[in-house]
């Protein structure tokens, strides 16, 4: 007697067992590190330092979030990052707009080369420009201010927000702003009026990733701010829970979920829009 074949629902389910049990797998990975981390914060010091680790604490405390916030600087360090990270986005945006717009719809001498020049810039190691940075930032008076910050996250992040824009303009059909412009409009008023609202998603996405990268930096901010601490951001900030007799692991969990939440509740509030942005910007032009 003949075995009876599967259904095709079924059929379906099996061959994607094994990816999804991959894509678990990965997820399980990934997002180990980050529990680890907030259930750390939350332990009692005696089972941080204990050798036998749980993955489950036994007890619950806010103390090390109480030593965290109280620490020496801790808004001060926080309004700095916040005005370096936000300061950063909105100056790459206003320039990535315009210079995304010039390239996906004009036509001028050198697009190619110059898009070809933002790919370069965008594959550079900025850790290697690390060096040259001081020497200007030192020559020309720029050490231990926020503003040296701000330009070099902007330069950081202005090329990825150039190439996702000019990918989510060239998607916008250029026939809506030519009928705006028949009705009465400018090129400038078209663009403000007709494109710019259909930018939402691309314009999202790139704000995340300059966030994140401005906001997560921590090899220039501890190398430029060297003598005005009060100038220092919350990623240098981290490392003074460490002292000559070691390092307060739970404060230092603390610090770094506080540290870690602005980004993450950015993300899950705009993930609809980032994911169909960045979508768009990749495949479009």
């Amino acid at each position: 007697m003949s075995t009876p074949s599967l259904r095709p629902p079924v059929r379906r389910a099996l061959r994607r067992l094994p990816l999804n049990a991959a894509a678990a797998l990965t997820v399980v990975v990934c997002l180990f590190p980050v529990y680890w981390m907030v259930t750390t914060a939350f332990k009692p010091s005696t089972d941080i330092q204990s050798y036998d680790p749980r993955l489950v604490p036994n007890a619950w405390t806010f103390e090390h979030f109480h030593k965290a916030v109280g620490a020496d600087g801790f808004a001060l360090f926080w309004r700095n990052s916040l005005l370096v990270t936000l300061s950063a986005v909105l100056l790459a945006l206003l320039v990535a707009l315009g210079a995304a717009y010039a390239v996906a719809r004009m036509r001028w001498r050198g697009r190619r080369q110059f898009m070809l020049a933002v790919f370069v810039a965008q594959m550079a190691p900025w850790e290697s420009l690390i060096i040259p940075i001081y020497i200007i930032s030192r020559d020309t008076g720029m050490l231990d201010r926020l503003p040296t910050l701000t330009l070099i996250y902007f330069m950081i992040t202005l090329p990825f927000t150039v190439v996702v824009l000019r990918g989510f303009i060239a998607g916008i059909p250029p026939e809506l702003e030519e009928a705006a412009q028949v009705d009465g409009c400018t090129r400038a008023g078209a663009f403000r009026k007709v494109a710019f609202p259909l930018l939402a998603p691309g314009l999202m996405a790139t704000s995340l990733f300059g966030f994140i990268t401005a906001w997560n930096e921590f090899t220039y901010a501890n190398f430029l701010i060297i003598k005005q601490q009060d100038s220092r951001t919350l990623p240098v900030w981290l490392s003074s829970f460490q002292s000559t007799f070691g390092t307060d692991w739970g404060a230092t969990m603390a610090a770094a979920t506080l540290f870690a939440l602005p980004a993450l509740i950015i993300f899950l509030a705009l993930q609809r829009h980032v994911t169909a942005g960045l979508a768009s910007g990749g495949v479009k032009g």
